[in-house]
């Protein structure tokens, strides 16, 4: 039986802070990562295309020279939209040891599988050549991310039962979404006897920066406990979920997830259906529903930075009336100095195939442009 350690809660290294928005603040993060330890967690899951491609080599600097390998697990992953050749697999592989400097990993994920991403890593043989992996012991366990419906998840867990583990998205805002289903996806891997991890907890900071009405909502059951605490734990909660990952940007996250999840004490039923009823009063305010992943972006033929624009017209949809000024319009003016327009869309459709929460991009863009152009 796979083991993911004492604590049931990771460090996701997706969204780091940054300097001047090109490289990991690697001194912040070497203070996060020493809390992090300090605690008692050992668990960080990075990527290949994490950070502009930096997290991998980042983590090396404030995590693998400072720790013996003993002191903590790591994880990464392959993505199909990096390999065209059964090649391009070990050169990624070979290449991701030598960014973390390790020998091994503790867990290698065959990323953001999905009905194409699925047939790509067939084609390539990506299902025998990560057993392999384990098997040369340069891999302890083997898993998959997972951004589809739960029928396709089903399909995979079904042809590949030697998968030790699936990582979700999973949180109380998605929990009965029909587009995200998180709960009919989590059901799928309970069937299938495979633990999940879970990412996305707090969607992408959409359940830390929640309407006011949201936050008083947690607050009247619990003044002492972070708005956070409640998505993370809800996420943690659920018995075959094994390990739940946070991107932390600072050492106040640290600290504050940490805290609870140091000696975590799972929800009751009936604090699950009131962290639900969050959900309902979250989704009378969120317009569009956007993790900040950056998918869609790789690829836009007008470099047009999606997830900043959504997030600049969310938070300004909830700003209040009568304010006055709001400064998401000045934000927006500036990045279209250097970026492409919401208007710029030529409605190419790659963004909407590469979103993993399905989202009508296309659509939502032409909203943005009226909103801050119009």
């Amino acid at each position: 039986m796979i083991s993911f350690g004492d604590k049931k809660f990771g460090f996701g290294l997706m969204r780091l802070p940054m300097l001047d928005g090109d490289h990991v603040d690697v001194e912040q993060v070497k203070g996060m990562v020493d809390m992090f330890i300090e605690r008692g967690f050992t668990y960080f899951d990075t990527a290949w295309m994490y950070c502009n491609f930096q997290s991998e080599g980042a983590t090396k600097e404030f995590l693998v020279d400072r720790y013996p390998r003993d002191a903590f697990t790591l994880t990464t992953k392959l993505h199909s939209g990096f390999i065209n050749s059964l090649e391009d697999r070990d050169n990624i592989f070979n290449t991701q040891r030598e960014k973390c400097g390790v020998e091994y990993f503790d867990y290698y994920l065959l990323h953001d599988m999905g009905e194409d991403s699925y047939k790509k890593y067939q084609k390539f043989d990506c299902f025998n050549w990560i057993m392999e992996k384990k098997e040369q012991g340069l891999v302890k366990h083997i898993g998959f991310s997972f951004h589809s419906t739960a029928d396709v998840l089903d399909k995979v867990l079904t042809e590949h039962p030697e998968m030790e583990f699936v990582q979700l998205q999973l949180n109380y805002l998605d929990w009965n979404s029909e587009g995200i289903q998180s709960r009919k996806c989590y059901e799928v891997a309970e069937k299938h006897g495979v633990p999940v991890i879970v990412m996305e907890p707090v969607k992408g900071g959409t359940l830390v920066n929640v309407p006011e009405a949201v936050e008083n909502h947690f607050k009247a059951k619990d003044p002492n406990m972070s708005v956070a605490s409640w998505a993370i734990r809800f996420a943690a909660s659920h018995k075959n979920v094994k390990m739940v990952l946070s991107g932390m940007g600072n050492i106040d996250m640290v600290d504050d997830n940490t805290s609870y999840m140091k000696d975590f004490v799972p929800l009751t039923d009936e604090e699950k259906e009131y962290v639900l009823e969050a959900a309902d009063i979250i989704n009378k305010n969120i317009t569009v529903p956007c993790t900040g992943c950056e998918y869609c972006v790789s690829g836009c033929p007008k470099n047009i930075p999606i997830p900043k624009y959504f997030d600049l017209y969310n938070a300004d949809l909830q700003e209040f009336e009568g304010k006055g000024w709001n400064p998401q319009g000045t934000y927006y003016d500036r990045l279209t100095e250097s970026f492409g327009k919401a208007s710029d869309c030529i409605e190419c459709g790659q963004c909407e195939k590469a979103c993993p929460q399905h989202l009508e991009i296309i659509k939502y863009l032409k909203d943005v442009a009226k909103h801050f152009e119009g």
